[in-house]
């Protein structure tokens, strides 16, 4: 888990309950424990199971998200498993047509981000067994229902991977909204790409003295002040990424400063590729 393990989990308005029913390969299980911690989530729940949270299989797939097995919480039936949220998603890759529409209304994962962000009780995200997915029964214990994006032609996903698919949406607003200001969600990546003015300059200037430093006439050094200005504007750089661009291209207008009088050096500027 790297250097981070004393890291709290991200915090929610909402307190995301994942519910498994019918879960039947270890393999699964440990895998959905592992794409839960990746995520920041921890509460699961499993209603019938047919394999063990002490399954080694279950274990080995979880990883080191193992601390999920040992509190997850088992049930017998959806109705008391949900008993204590105040909202119960079930989700399902089968998108019928016709008159059982009336009982599928579907979202997509990234209507839920909107919809759970209004929300500041316990919710349920509940997901069917493999290869039988969620019955019609418990299907109609759950308050509506979404469904991944995926193609018509082959819908049903890898109970892991919808897992993975759905955690990642909520997750990810998560971190476009919160990220700096939650002590879950540290400023490691930056989310914003934009430079202040006066780094603008700097580095404007830079690049200015640099080309105004290179050998060949007026014209070819305009070229290469305006070539390394649009690749660099347009790369929309972080404002580490136009620091480390300053200092290198101050390093070289100095080395071609300092070398710009030595005759020797001139001649052998254009080295080949070995």
């Amino acid at each position: 888990m790297g250097d981070r393990k004393s890291l709290p989990l991200p915090t929610s308005s909402y307190e995301l309950v994942v519910v498994c029913i019918d879960t039947e390969h270890p393999g699964n299980l440990g895998a959905i424990c592992r794409t839960m911690l990746n995520y920041g989530y921890e509460q699961l729940r499993l209603v019938n199971p047919q394999c063990t949270p002490d399954d080694n299989e279950a274990r080995n797939r979880a990883k080191h998200a193992g601390r999920i097995l040992d509190t997850v919480q088992i049930y017998q039936t959806l109705e008391d498993c949900v008993r204590d949220c105040s909202l119960v998603i079930g989700t399902s890759g089968k998108r019928e047509v016709g008159s059982k529409t009336s009982f599928r209304h579907f979202t997509f994962p990234w209507e839920l981000s909107r919809i759970f962000n209004q929300h500041t009780g316990k919710i349920a995200l509940v997901f069917g067994g493999e290869g039988t997915g969620i019955s019609t029964s418990d299907l109609h214990d759950c308050d509506f229902l979404a469904t991944l994006p995926t193609w018509e032609g082959y819908p049903i996903a890898n109970l892991s991977h919808s897992v993975n698919a759905f955690l990642y949406q909520l997750h990810s607003e998560r971190v476009r909204h919160q990220q700096g200001d939650d002590c879950g969600l540290p400023d490691i990546v930056p989310l914003k790409t934009s430079i202040s003015p006066e780094l603008r300059q700097t580095f404007l200037t830079a690049i200015k003295q640099f080309s105004s430093s290179s050998l060949g006439n007026v014209e070819r050094k305009l070229s290469i002040k305006n070539s390394l200005t649009r690749m660099a504007m347009m790369s929309t750089l972080s404002e580490d990424e136009i620091t480390r661009l300053i200092g290198g291209l101050i390093d070289a207008t100095t080395a071609l400063q300092y070398t710009v009088d030595d005759e020797n050096w001139k001649k052998g500027r254009r080295r080949r590729i070995e």
